[in-house]
């Protein structure tokens, strides 16, 4: 029972993380992968966050993303419309961030089928990449520390994912265990199988075979003492009465 509760608390922070900057609804419109001070670059606002769906402005706290575009990579150079001017160097001239942002989507994706799959299925799945796609929005942040500008991380995303990947680990466990204990004991209910049934067949069958060889003898001895000749008889009688009288 315990893996299940893990998964499905697992596919549960998936989808919360997927649901961030896609639904302008509390509390999905506070999580985020990526926050930073963008004032003075050409096209962005004061503050921009990054999720799956867009790079949103932040208003109240809250997430404001105009439009939904699946799979939005960190890549401020295509972020902004307009010159780079304020864009930190190490987002210029690279399809780093790009790529590894744009196929994390992708990647989230399948582990959340797989995960759904081992809800129900009882197999797991873990995408084991997870944890160096994450490291793209933390470069991304120093990336912008060089540049003098502040940035952090969405506390709410990063968490979600960590702790997803966490229950899948421990479900993992969970499922090794459980199938290492039933095939130890069904190991031990078999050899005791064996001792209990085939051992003492084989000496019952033993008991069987001697108690047949002594009937049968018995029987013989008894079948020859009803039939015995006459004369043979006769003639036994007579050696024994001069054997006692000589």
């Amino acid at each position: 029972m315990t893996p299940t509760i893990l998964i499905a608390g697992a596919v549960l922070l998936i989808l919360l993380t997927l649901l961030g900057g896609a639904i302008d609804k509390n509390p999905t419109n506070r999580f985020y992968f990526l926050q930073a001070e963008t004032s003075g670059i050409a096209g962005a606002a004061s503050t921009t966050r990054w999720t799956f769906w867009n790079a949103c402005s932040v208003i109240n706290g809250r997430n404001a993303c105009p439009d939904v575009h699946p799979a939005y990579p960190l890549n401020p150079p295509s972020n902004f419309p307009g010159p780079n001017d304020g864009i930190p160097e190490q987002f210029i001239g690279t399809s780093h961030y790009y790529y590894l942002t744009r196929f994390m989507f992708a990647f989230v994706l399948i582990g959340l089928f797989f995960a759904v799959c081992s809800l129900f299925l009882g197999l797991l799945a873990l995408c084991s990449r997870i944890g160096s796609f994450l490291a793209a929005y933390v470069q991304g942040r120093d990336a912008f520390h060089s540049n003098s500008r502040p940035a952090s991380l969405g506390r709410y995303t990063f968490g979600f994912m960590w702790a997803a990947v966490a229950c899948l680990f421990l479900s993992t466990v969970f499922f090794c265990a459980g199938g290492a204990a039933d095939s130890s004991g069904g190991r031990k209910e078999r050899r005791g199988f064996g001792r209990g049934m085939f051992g003492q067949r084989n000496r019952s069958v033993r008991r069987d075979r001697g108690s047949f060889i002594d009937r049968s003898s018995f029987e013989s001895k008894s079948f020859g003492d009803q039939f015995r000749l006459p004369w043979k008889t006769e003639a036994n009688h007579s050696v024994q009465k001069r054997d006692h009288y000589p």
